[in-house]
């Protein structure tokens, strides 16, 4: 229709939410653009709304009111609470997994059974919701060994412990209430050897198209010192994930995982963020992430 402004809603508040509503922004339709809630960046791309990214009510009534043409969700707190899916059931359009896809990374037990039984490389692993349960199972398979919360924990539910005594009390610390109910359980992961990157894709339910890969730094310190963070920064392309390596991961991680998903009964739509542990040219799957990263996008 000649005239007529798309309007683009972006949920969230960090960097990746800022890169999302700068890159639509320079769309050749120059859409009109919200961010629920924004910061100071996005504030000057469009509109900032005083709506928190986890207010699924309020987003609803928002795009009620608004009509949105096109609604992308970057954090992955909503998509894992179902925001897709309530918007998508009142008929908008939107970027981002429904609820059981968004499992991917709302669950890390639930990813790691996908995985297993799909065939996708990953680490062994075990699951408890015991604390002697898992420093028994500790003692016995030795360390460097990951504890891992199961549920969402805003990128620092993960310790790669170093010593026995480090992952006893990483699991005593998350079944002890540190991440609230996404540590309720533990899942308890072989420490991989290698190299990191991050490979980001867009999925259709059916097609895979691998964006650019990335290599992320987490730890709050220099020197790769300190504990884990959501992401102090990273760069572009990771040289680590070579053509062959790239061709594995479509094959093996988004060909199998996708596959998998679909005998369940989910259809994944939106990004699926691949983190991979790269050893002597093989990709092994650390997590899955069910948005874009941040600060990878």
């Amino acid at each position: 229709m000649k005239g007529y402004i798309m309007k683009v809603l972006v949920v969230g508040n960090g960097g990746r939410e800022h890169a999302l509503c700068w890159k639509l922004k320079n769309d050749s339709r120059m859409p009109e653009i919200f961010c629920a809630p924004g910061n100071a960046g996005t504030a000057q791309l469009g509109t900032n709304l005083s709506i928190s990214a986890t207010d699924i009510q309020g987003l609803l009534t928002w795009a009620q009111a608004n009509q949105p043409d096109l609604t992308v969700i970057g954090p992955e707190a909503p998509l894992c609470a179902g925001l897709t899916d309530e918007l998508e059931k009142a008929g908008f359009r939107v970027f981002g997994p429904r609820k059981a896809a968004a499992e991917l990374e709302g669950s890390k037990k639930f990813a790691k059974e996908i995985m297993a039984a799909a065939g996708v490389p990953t680490a062994a692993c075990a699951v408890f919701t015991d604390a002697e349960s898992a420093c028994s199972y500790v003692r016995k398979r030795g360390a460097p060994i990951v504890i891992k919360a199961d549920g969402l924990a805003a990128g620092k539910g993960v310790t790669v412990a170093e010593t026995v005594e480090q992952a006893e009390a990483a699991i005593k610390d998350a079944l002890g209430g540190a991440f609230g109910d996404a540590g309720s359980r533990v899942v308890i992961e072989d420490f991989l050897v290698g190299e990191e990157a991050s490979i980001l894709a867009l999925i259709d339910g059916e097609h895979v198209v691998m964006l650019a890969s990335s290599q992320d730094h987490k730890r709050v310190f220099d020197g790769d010192q300190g504990p884990n963070t959501g992401g102090m920064g990273a760069y572009s392309p990771a040289p680590i994930a070579t053509e062959s390596v790239l061709e594995i991961v479509r094959r093996e991680v988004y060909g199998r995982t996708l596959a998998e998903l679909k005998k369940r009964g989910i259809t994944y739509k939106g990004v699926l963020y691949a983190g991979l542990m790269i050893h002597k040219g093989q990709p092994s799957v650390v997590e899955f992430n069910c948005r874009f990263g941040d600060p990878e996008t």
